[in-house]
Order: structure tokens, then C-alpha cells, then sequence
């Protein structure tokens, strides 16, 4: 591990809150349409990198909506699918029912789907994980997560929300004294740090904006509610009733821009990053870990090598 100090705390989402909005995330029929485009914006990545990975993990696979892009990516590699919600992990490792009125399309073989617990530690060449950070609790536990789970050498490449995304909503509920509108997404200079104290190297940081439109606030309201909800802990306390809804819908119409839509802005933020061997502090009496011990002699022997 680097000597560096841990960077700040990482904002922490109320937990109750954020199981809440996995069991309701985990009842849609489809991913989000955002995460299915920021999918294919991270894909186009790939090809800044000359590694060819043979395994793979597809971290949150079902909401990240990459795994036909990383085979098309990698059509020879081995994907290993996570799911960290029980309930989507169950629904995506029952068998599909027969069809008996119709053949069988012709389709690639289905990955396997495991639980974090069932991954393998220092296997994967790569580790994608597509929208999933910012849902974390615990940041920082996940990236270390991540980083365990990859081999010597492996790569991470992730996406998140910044904390530039949807300054409109934030801004229109402080202007009506309001408590916070979602809870606060992490900047991408912390995670760079915090990548680097979780055992990553050569941390590349990116990030764009991209502002979505809506014909009306309940379209609007319905798709935000497909990327998550409100997390924050000093969020309102209960459910609001329909009238506070109404005034909602109202107070978005502020929102509209030129062309008469409703409009709000995401902050996009793309991570890629290394696991390099261990490197032991030097101490009067230091202990390396027998996995670490190899992996480091392993990377020894490889050399350092083209990424």
C-alpha cells in the first residue's frame, strides 16, 4: 500500500435509504437508459488500451448494460457477471422457461453470476463496473473490494456520477428551503486519491457533462427515479403526500431551457486504473502475505511490459 494519507471522507449515503432503492431498482424489467449510454461512451475507451484481457468482471452487470459490448470488445474472454443484490441475483440465475411454440434464438453462452463473495480473488484482468460506485455506502470498501479481486497487472476501468451532476434540481430546492435534493456524489480528484490508498496505480481520471431533456416534469420524475432516489440523511422525513408532489412538478417548470424542455445536467466521471504487486513497507520486521509474495515474484519474472 502507498504511503500517502487516506484522502477525505468520502460522502456517505444513509444506508436504510440506499436498501430502500436497491429492492426498487432491483423489480426493472431494463437498466436505465443513462446507464446503457454512458455504457457505450466508456466501451469507446477500450481501445486506448493494448491489453487484451482473457477474464473478465461485470461489476452490477444487469444495471451497468454492458455485457454485449464487452463481448463484442473481448469475443475470447471469460466474463464473470456480479450482482450484489440477492434479489437480482436470484431472479438472474434462475433458469429461463421453455419455449415450446418457438426455437431457441441462436445466442452467445451465458456467463456465469456470482455474488462478491463468490468472486475469485487476484483473477481478473479487468474489472468494469458501470455506474455502480456512486450507489455505494462505502466507497472506499468497494474500491478495495475491487482491487482484491483483481490480478497483478490488472486493470479497472469504472464510471460514476460527479458531483456536477443535476445543479438545477440542487439549486431549485435550496432556493425553496428545502432539505437536499439527493445526497452528495464524490469529486474526481478524491477518488483519484482514494484509488491510489486502495493498492491502484497510475489512477486516470475523466469526466463530461450531458444534459438530458424532458417533455414534462413527470417524465422527468420517472426516469430519475430509474437511476435511483434520494439517499441523503438529511433528506425529507417520510413521504410526501400528492399535493407536495404537485407543487414539485410546478417548481420544475423553472427547468425549461430555450427549446421549452425541462432540462438537467449529469457530471459523467470515468476512472481507470492498475493493480500493481504489493509493495511492503520497509519496517524493522515486515510480513508479506504468501498471495502477495507471489504476485509479486510473478510480476518480477513478467517485467514491467506495455500497457
Amino acid at each position: 500500500m502507498p504511503d500517502a494519507a487516506p484522502p477525505a471522507t468520502m460522502p456517505a449515503p444513509q444506508a436504510a435509504a440506499l436498501e430502500r432503492i436497491a429492492r426498487r431498482m432491483a423489480g426493472a424489467a431494463q437498466a436505465p437508459w443513462l446507464h446503457a449510454e454512458v455504457a457505450r461512451r466508456m466501451a469507446e475507451r477500450l481501445s486506448l488500451i493494448r491489453r487484451q484481457p482473457r477474464s473478465l468482471v461485470d461489476w452490477c452487470s444487469f444495471d451497468g448494460a454492458s455485457l454485449d459490448l464487452l463481448r463484442q470488445a473481448y469475443p475470447g474472454a471469460h466474463i464473470l457477471c456480479v450482482e450484489t443484490d440477492a434479489r437480482r441475483l436470484q431472479r438472474a440465475s434462475a433458469p429461463a422457461a421453455p419455449r415450446w411454440w418457438r426455437p431457441r434464438p441462436k445466442t452467445a453462452s451465458a456467463p456465469a453470476i456470482v455474488s462478491p463473495q463468490q468472486l475469485p480473488a487476484a483473477q481478473a484482468e479487468l474489472l468494469w463496473a458501470n455506474m455502480a460506485l456512486h450507489r455505494a455506502g462505502d466507497a472506499p470498501s468497494l474500491l478495495r473490494q475491487w482491487q482484491q479481486a483483481l490480478a497483478v497487472e490488472g486493470f479497472l476501468m469504472f464510471s460514476t456520477l460527479g458531483p456536477g451532476s443535476m445543479p438545477q434540481l440542487r439549486r431549485l430546492y435550496a432556493q425553496l428551503g428545502w432539505p437536499p435534493a439527493f445526497a452528495p456524489f464524490a469529486d474526481m480528484h478524491d477518488l483519484g486519491d482514494l484509488l491510489m490508498h486502495s493498492g491502484f496505480d497510475d489512477p486516470v481520471m475523466d469526466q463530461e457533462i450531458v444534459t438530458l431533456t424532458w417533455s414534462d416534469a413527470d417524465a422527468l420524475l420517472r426516469e430519475l427515479r430509474t437511476l435511483g432516489g434520494n439517499a441523503h440523511a438529511s433528506r425529507f422525513a417520510g413521504l410526501r403526500t400528492p399535493r407536495w408532489r404537485q407543487r414539485l412538478c410546478a417548481e420544475l417548470q423553472q427547468l425549461r431551457g430555450p427549446d421549452g424542455r425541462l432540462r438537467l445536467d449529469f457530471e459523467l466521471v470515468y476512472g481507470h486504473a492498475f493493480r500493481v504487486a504489493a509493495r511492503p513497507r520497509v519496517a524493522a520486521q515486515t510480513t508479506v502475505s504468501l498471495q502477495d509474495m507471489r504476485a509479486m515474484v510473478g510480476a518480477g519474472r513478467r517485467g514491467g511490459g506495455a500497457r
